[in-house]
């Protein structure tokens, strides 16, 4: 996993993906040094390539102009909204809006996601000893944070800032699960995968399909390139730890982590209430789209491949934590490599 992990971080990280490393066993934590040195790698890669938010985006470069009647506002079929028969029958002017609406409201939950990581992340670090390499990652990792934030919301000011973004309940609930942080670090982290798997998910697929807008483009390559390290650490982190948990929280984490996994992409991938009234989106559309249907189903079950190889290497899906997967509909085959696509998955 050490490989795995490490080769998955980036180009300047790819560079020392060679180092020898020893493969472990599925509930075995990595020896400490190959953990450390797995942290400094990071860390190096932090200083290395780094991105600032209003440096390396020039938000007022001619070709990121923003335009509301911008035809490349419009959903590609990727989208599971953009491929439906609602939305393709509306007329031009409107696929544009509703697009508009839907990427930016996208992109404004993700700027409140990474908030949450944010007050969340600070708790867990005020319980790391001194001299902790995890202090410094961890570290690097809230300061880019903290820059993808201003890209986002930056971006909704300049698109569509009469979005809301996330639905009330998680907005209501983001100061609790940051306190998790502090009391229940393995599920915080956990909880970082049910975020920033699905955002990465549907960058990369957008970014493979040739984009959308110019300036979107830029803020999502900026993202993919460094939520890289950060779901490295996240599984990295998950592999030195969890494997010493006692056995309630082991159990505690195998079945709550499907949980935080559906509620994370339902709120990341489905307009909110207030998002859909803006965008005229029907409920009964909202039922087809991202209920219970195949297309809905597949689409779920993939964002998460990757965590679900992590937790059957570290033994966290079990006859006694498995229905909680496929109750809530994350289950399926796992990865067989990191951020594996899905034309190699099928």
């Amino acid at each position: 996993m050490v490989v795995q992990t490490l080769r998955s971080i980036g180009g300047y990280v790819g560079a020392v993906a060679g180092t020898p490393v020893r493969m472990i066993t599925p509930t075995r934590p990595l020896p400490r040094r190959e953990y450390d040195q797995t942290l400094r790698t990071l860390s190096e890669a932090s200083v290395e390539m780094y991105f600032n938010a209003f440096k390396d985006v020039d938000w007022d470069a001619p070709e990121m102009a923003v335009p509301e009647d911008d035809e490349r506002w419009i959903l590609p079929t990727l989208d599971l909204l953009g491929a439906h028969p609602w939305y393709q029958s509306l007329p031009r002017a409107r696929q544009i809006e509703v697009g508009r609406h839907r990427l930016t409201a996208m992109v404004k939950t993700g700027s409140q996601f990474e908030q949450l990581l944010l007050l969340g992340g600070t708790q867990f670090l005020m319980g790391v000893d001194n001299g902790d390499p995890e202090f410094r990652y961890f570290m690097h990792e809230l300061t880019e944070e903290t820059h993808h934030i201003q890209m986002f919301q930056e971006f909704t000011n300049r698109v569509c800032p009469d979005v809301a973004g996330a639905p009330g309940w998680l907005m209501r609930a983001i100061p609790l699960v940051g306190h998790l942080g502090g009391l229940y670090p393995a599920l915080f982290f956990a909880i970082i995968l049910a975020g920033e798997e699905p955002i990465d998910h549907v960058q990369k697929e957008a970014m493979r399909a040739g984009g959308t807008h110019p300036l979107l483009d830029q803020i999502m390559a900026i993202h993919i390139a460094e939520e890289a390290r950060h779901i490295g650490f996240a599984h990295a982190w998950l592999e030195e730890h969890a494997p010493s948990l006692n056995p309630v929280s082991r159990l505690a984490l195998g079945v709550l982590t499907p949980l935080a996994m559906r509620l994370g992409s339902d709120a990341i991938i489905i307009p909110s209430r207030a998002d859909r009234e803006l965008m005229g989106l029907p409920d009964s559309v909202v039922r087809e789209v991202w209920g219970t249907g195949a297309e809905a189903a597949a689409f779920r079950r993939h964002l998460f491949a990757d965590v679900r190889m992590l937790f059957d290497n570290l033994g966290l899906r079990t006859p006694l934590t498995r229905w909680s997967w496929k109750v809530l509909g994350v289950d399926g085959r796992p990865a067989r490599f990191r951020a594996e696509p899905p034309s190699a998955a099928a």
